[in-house]
């Protein structure tokens, strides 16, 4: 599952979990932890966890991720549905499941953008697992760019709260099967 990686090239990344941005420097060795939702998590040998994504990846031999594309009609009857669908593509850097089966979305609140037809915006109330967590900023604007992927979204603002407080009985079923944490 972990992967030995060697950076070829210096890449700009992020701290996990201050959120401080940080440059890898060309031959730093590092194992990659998790690989989701077109991001990396990197622990270097230096014991430094961060977060790569982006063109950044490619210092590392990976192809950049490019936001999903959605196809197809975007209606008042789906459009609901493809937000959550394009949430449950973020992920916490240190936990392998998503924002949506890990219970950190709040609200989500999709609302016509007034004299414009067929455009949208959406309100996410979000918050972390922990409320020292610097990675809020980090996670709100990959959601960001995610929700704006989707046809007629003309807005997408994100909000990161810490009322209430997260636990983990706020997580999925799935989620709680997927990290072995059933009770």
């Amino acid at each position: 599952m972990y992967e030995r990686v060697k950076l070829s090239t210096s890449a700009a990344a992020v701290m996990i979990p201050s959120g401080e941005p940080v440059t890898l420097e060309e031959g730093t060795e590092a194992t990659v932890t998790q690989s989701l939702g077109g991001s990396y998590t990197l622990v270097t040998d230096r014991g430094v966890m961060v977060r790569l994504s982006g063109r950044e990846v490619a210092a590392i031999g990976k192809e950049p991720t490019e936001t999903p594309h959605i196809d197809g009609d975007v209606n008042k009857d789906n459009l609901e549905k493809l937000v959550w669908d394009q949430l449950r593509t973020c992920y916490d850097p240190e936990i392998p499941v998503n924002i949506v089966d890990l219970g950190l979305v709040y609200l989500c609140d999709v609302l016509p953008v007034e004299g414009e037809p067929g455009a949208w915006r959406v309100h996410i109330k979000m918050t972390l697992t922990a409320p020292g967590c610097g990675m809020g900023p980090v996670l709100a604007g990959d959601v960001r760019i995610k929700l704006l992927a989707i046809p007629g979204m003309r807005d997408a603002n994100i909000e990161v709260v810490f009322d209430p407080v997260w636990d983990r009985a706020m997580m999925s079923e799935a989620a709680r099967l997927q990290l072995g944490m059933m009770w």
